[in-house]
């Protein structure tokens, strides 16, 4: 197996990564960037692709949300969870907080650490970077021109680079969601412990249009965990949703559900049903039961029959 992760070498996704089965003696290679990662399975280049999609501080990551909607279909096979905690590192030479003036590391760590940061750095400037890894292997560069990175433990452990403050993230617990995404194959079977993810566009712009989404998933007793809206790019006022439910394409429930969004939704995009990271198993209705769905099917079909 080859993977593909969001680089260079020591993100927290190359962390989820190693979470992989098997993982840990496959090739592992690190992109640039999330569409890079994900052309490279939709190119054959690798088997698989790990990139992040959600944190639980700032919601969703617009990359892999954008990147994973449009283009050629891709499927997620599994979803990880990792434990987010920041250091801040700083090149050799600067031994306080007040000598420091300019700060590099992702857009999202830093939204994860801007509160200390105000509070104990407010005279830094932020310099954004490809990834947490990059800002921190920035220090090792004389070009660069920061003097501090936030990242994780683990790269700054790797290369060796100087830990000033660690724990420096402002909400502890935070969680990113990671998925390993692959091209369409095979849907994992069920566990009873499942969640699916779908881009729903919007088929027209009228009154009621996602009420009307809603209901389908309302009527079926499916519950959402997450739904976010994305701009198509085609201009102001046109978007799709980005949605993940409980369960599995595999349960009536599910499938029935699916079925109405489509009548409403003919270019949906189902992007995978795979086993939920959190193993928390949605409440589901009696008269939401796969029996329930069959035990109806199957009294229509009689009716049906009569004719």
């Amino acid at each position: 197996m080859k993977y593909a992760y969001l680089g260079p070498s020591g993100t927290f996704t190359e962390a989820a990564l190693l979470q992989v089965d098997g993982a840990v003696d496959a090739e592992r290679i690190p992109a640039a960037n999330v569409n890079v990662a994900l052309s490279m399975v939709r190119d054959g280049d690798v088997d698989a692709a790990v990139v992040p999609i959600e944190n639980s501080v700032e919601g969703g990551v617009s990359a892999t949300l954008d990147s994973i909607a449009t283009g050629q279909s891709l499927q997620i096979v599994a979803e990880i969870l990792v434990p987010i905690t920041f250091v801040l590192a700083v090149r050799e030479g600067i031994d306080e907080l007040s000598q420091i003036k300019q700060v590099s590391t992702h857009g999202h760590a830093w939204a994860q650490c801007r509160l200390w940061a105000e509070a104990n750095i407010p005279a830094a400037v932020f310099s954004p970077a490809s990834s947490t890894a990059a800002g921190a292997l920035g220090l090792l560069d004389p070009e660069q021109h920061h003097d501090a990175a936030i990242c994780s433990p683990l790269v700054a452990e790797e290369r060796g680079l100087k830990v000033l403050v660690s724990g420096v993230e402002d909400n502890l617990g935070a969680v990113t969601r990671f998925i390993l995404v692959t091209r369409p194959g095979r849907i994992p079977r069920m566990t009873g412990v499942d969640k699916s993810t779908l881009i729903l566009p919007l088929a027209e712009d009228r009154p009621g249009a996602l009420m009307g989404i809603l209901e389908q998933f309302t009527a079926r007793g499916v519950n959402l965990s997450r739904i976010e809206s994305r701009p198509t790019g085609e201009g102001l006022g046109k978007y799709f949703f980005s949605v993940d439910v409980e369960g599995h394409v595999g349960e009536e429930r599910v499938a029935a559900a699916l079925s109405g969004l489509h009548r409403l939704c003919p270019e949906l995009r189902f992007l995978g049903s795979y086993p939920a990271a959190q193993g928390v198993a949605p409440f589901v209705d009696t008269h939401n039961s796969d029996e329930a769905f069959i035990d109806a099917r199957g009294w229509v079909q009689s009716l049906r029959d009569r004719l």
